[in-house]
């Protein structure tokens, strides 16, 4: 049976948050391993070919073409070579099939088997082009395979190490006065090459980087032209890519549908390029997604006018929409504020909404969405969302949305909304509010006594998961359980009690 070491898959993910694809590992680097003692004795010399593996393969078989995916250092020990001297023709072959297979080079193991690489060997990597190692008695196979995934670990780790980089440097551009030419900017320079921003009507609103050849420049264009939509038939494919003179090219339509494209141009294309790309390609989706102008333009008017005095209910025609579904969304973008922004302004497309309100301050983000649009979890955001509400009735339903996304955090769902049902419809709010703030008056206003009671009982009494929701030890939530229960003067273990109280946390806020 054939044996192989394997390594991690090179193979490239589609999405741009997709971590890159692992580089394939230059021969020269596996070549300066010391303790290998591995050395080039045939084909191309590998610094100036540039050759490359991207795992190491064991076989002693005539013929290994069909076990080969492309990219493998062959390490064979020659048993299959029964007549070294009179071996020409059958080396030959041998060698011809593990290039038209993909092979990077070939590994021959000096001892046991023959004590020199045989000479048809030689002749034959030099005619096909593969370079042809030596392999030392005293290194084993599985020392080279060792090698090479420490190679392959080492690489990944410093392209990893680029593209978080990259990313961080682009997501710090797109926060700066100028977003969309300091986003250009970053990604050219992380690319070593060109890019440009196309209008929808094809005209260059922006270039940076070194200014390539008139014919590169115009292929570039020519390829923002197949992503830009147009009256063709079928949807225009979101990239393209082509080549000029060694220089490769790339186009990206910009989200939005508006026609924004992306071209870019560099001499090397490194794995993780597409990823850095993906990542401005996003961003400038966004940034460009402002100069939609007339739903801009109508938000603004209706901001002017509230600032100047106008009453709510007059404003709220120009928002397009007569009932509002308020959410309040938490994700894990952490503290940092460019981060946030990015992250909030990427939800607020998914969402479709143009208002929102990224308080990274306290981790928050409040959107406002049309009643009857579809709201659906997202991946890396915990949601809390209102009941359909009138412009007037937009601060009950933000406290509403606020509530959903409590219990959405205490219950570890990724979505909630707001119900009103039972006992709730049945009494006006004002009466409701009433009541809450008599009943809950003893707790002094205490946001930790009154948070952790509501998680408390939202989740029916467990210790455990409160603590967990609330991210502090058991005993202080029993601590802070108690001195409620003394505060008001109630026993908390009464169900009615719990449930008098649930209605006036959920009423009262």
């Amino acid at each position: 049976m054939d044996g192989t070491s394997t390594v991690p898959d090179p193979a490239a993910p589609s999405g741009p948050s997709a971590p890159p694809p692992t580089p394939p590992v230059p021969l020269t680097a596996l070549l300066a391993r010391e303790e290998l003692g591995l050395r080039q004795i045939a084909g191309p010399d590998a610094g100036e070919s540039g050759a490359a593996v991207q795992w190491v393969h064991t076989s002693e078989m005539a013929d290994p073409y069909p076990y080969l995916l492309g990219g493998e250092l062959l390490l064979t020990a020659g048993v299959h070579i029964t007549d070294p001297v009179g071996a020409g023709v059958y080396l030959d072959d041998y060698v011809a099939r593990i290039v038209e297979a993909g092979g990077a080079a070939l590994g021959f193991g000096v001892a046991p088997v023959h004590d020199t690489v045989p000479r048809a060997l030689l002749t034959a990597c030099d005619r096909y082009g593969l370079p042809l190692l030596e392999v030392p008695p005293r290194t084993t196979f599985s020392g080279v395979a060792r090698a090479v995934w420490q190679l392959v670990a080492e690489t990944r780790h410093a392209e990893l190490r680029r593209v978080t980089e990259a990313q961080q440097g682009l997501a710090t551009a797109a926060a700066r006065p100028d977003p969309v030419p300091a986003v250009l900017r970053q990604l050219a320079a992380r690319l070593g090459g060109w890019a440009a921003l196309y209008a929808p009507d094809g005209a260059v609103l922006h270039t940076v980087g070194t200014a390539p050849g008139a014919g590169v420049r115009q292929a570039v264009h020519d390829l923002s032209e197949v992503v830009r939509p147009s009256g063709r038939p079928g949807p225009a494919p979101a990239s393209a890519t082509d080549s000029v003179g060694g220089t490769h090219l790339a186009a990206y339509a910009l989200g939005g549908g508006q026609g924004f494209a992306l071209g870019v141009a560099a001499e090397q294309r490194e794995p993780g390029d597409h990823t850095i790309t993906g990542v401005a390609v996003v961003l400038l989706s966004l940034l460009t997604g402002k100069h939609q102008g007339a739903a801009d333009s109508v938000r603004s008017a209706a901001l002017v006018r509230l600032l100047l005095g106008s009453a709510v209910g007059d404003v709220a025609p120009l928002l397009g929409a007569d009932e509002w579904t308020v959410v309040h969304a938490r994700g894990d973008a952490g503290n940092d504020p460019v981060a946030h922004s990015v992250a909030a302004s990427a939800l607020a497309a998914a969402l479709g909404s143009g208002l929102v309100d990224a308080d990274a301050g306290q981790d928050l983000v409040r959107l406002l969405l049309p009643a009857g649009r579809e709201l659906t979890g997202q991946e890396g955001w915990t949601l809390g969302a209102s009941a359909p509400a009138a412009t007037g009735d937009l601060p009950a339903a933000d406290a509403q949305a606020d509530r959903a996304l409590r219990r959405a955090e205490a219950t570890r769902t990724p979505l909630v909304r707001h119900r009103e049902a039972g006992i709730a419809a049945l009494i006006a709010p004002e009466e409701a509010t009433a009541h809450a703030r008599v009943l809950l008056a003893p707790l002094g206003g205490n946001e930790a006594l009154t948070g952790t009671l509501r998680t408390w009982l939202s989740l029916h009494g467990s210790w455990d998961r409160t603590a967990t929701a609330l991210g502090v030890h058991r005993n202080t939530v029993r601590q802070r359980i108690t001195r409620c229960g003394a505060l008001l003067g109630s026993d908390l273990d009464d169900p009615d009690v719990r449930m008098e109280l649930w209605f006036a946390l959920s009423r009262g806020r």
